[in-house]
């Protein structure tokens, strides 16, 4: 696994790359590692009580709080909401305006929570667009919990899949000679990548009954389980993350690999191969 430096500071032990599911075959747990979601249906549930549509997202950051408690306490160690996505700037002002401030109340609120409880805090997207208040409660965020070895809480903030492959590729233009670029390979792309810390997601779910996973981390789900419910985000909780593990466990992750060659895999390296507790 190879180091690499964090936004904010030097490398940390924490910081390393993790196995490429196009590479590799990664471990199969019963419990996924990385758990990446798309929180959709705020705006319906509020429409469905007759309110506003800021109340929904409102209840939606509850959610959000109950479900970090629930993957904490179940094991797993990487969870990466889609708040705002680069597209999401194209909603009526008011919204928009509205979301930058449950953002902000948000970090102001929850960050010393989430430090007390041993959760390191990252943010991931284009954040120049964000005022600079906002940006500098996010480095305050990421630098108080930067050493916590709980869960990582990744929160994908103006992010675009499309747009994390472009800053990485322009990294790597800026960092390597034009004659070696010839020779790049998929790890080269893979370690500038905005979240070059986490292994790919295992579980991706979508709330809401939409399908689709609407440019969010297009490199990192290559190989992810997907996972989609009617649940509104609002509604979703322990129970309904619950429902998508135990899915999650029953799937036969094969990596390209035939039924037959994982039951061979599983029966002579059930650590290295098969699921793991």
């Amino acid at each position: 696994m190879t180091t690499v430096p964090q936004r904010n500071g030097p490398p940390r032990v924490s910081d390393t790359l993790f196995t490429s599911s196009t590479r590799d075959i990664p471990e199969h747990r019963a419990v996924p590692r990385h758990v990446a979601i798309i929180m959709d249906g705020n705006g319906r549930w509020a429409k469905q009580r007759h309110l506003p549509r800021f109340a929904g997202h409102k209840r939606g950051v509850e959610a959000v709080r109950a479900v970090v408690r629930a993957c904490a306490e179940r094991g797993v160690k990487f969870l990466t909401p889609f708040a705002f996505s680069s597209e999401n700037w194209r909603r009526p002002a008011e919204e928009v305006a509205l979301l930058m401030q449950l953002f902000r109340s948000a970090l102001s609120s929850e960050v010393d929570k989430l430090h007390r409880n041993g959760i390191r805090l990252r943010v991931v997207g284009d954040l120049e667009p964000f005022d600079p208040r906002m940006r500098a409660l996010i480095a305050q965020a990421e630098d108080l919990t930067a050493d916590n070895s709980g869960l990582t809480l990744t929160i994908a903030a103006n992010y675009g899949g499309r747009w994390d492959i472009l800053q990485a590729l322009a990294r790597l233009l800026r960092d390597m000679p034009a004659d070696a670029l010839r020779g790049i390979d998929e790890a080269q792309i893979a370690e500038r990548l905005s979240m070059s810390y986490a292994p790919e997601p295992d579980l991706f779910i979508r709330t809401g009954g939409e399908q689709r996973v609407s440019n969010f981390l297009l490199w990192q789900l290559a190989y992810t389980e997907l996972y989609f419910t009617d649940t509104l985000w609002p509604d979703f909780d322990s129970a309904a993350l619950d429902a998508a593990i135990a899915s999650y466990a029953r799937r036969e992750r094969r990596f390209g690999r035939t039924s037959e060659q994982l039951e061979e895999a599983q029966s002579t390296s059930p650590a290295a191969n098969g699921v793991v507790a």
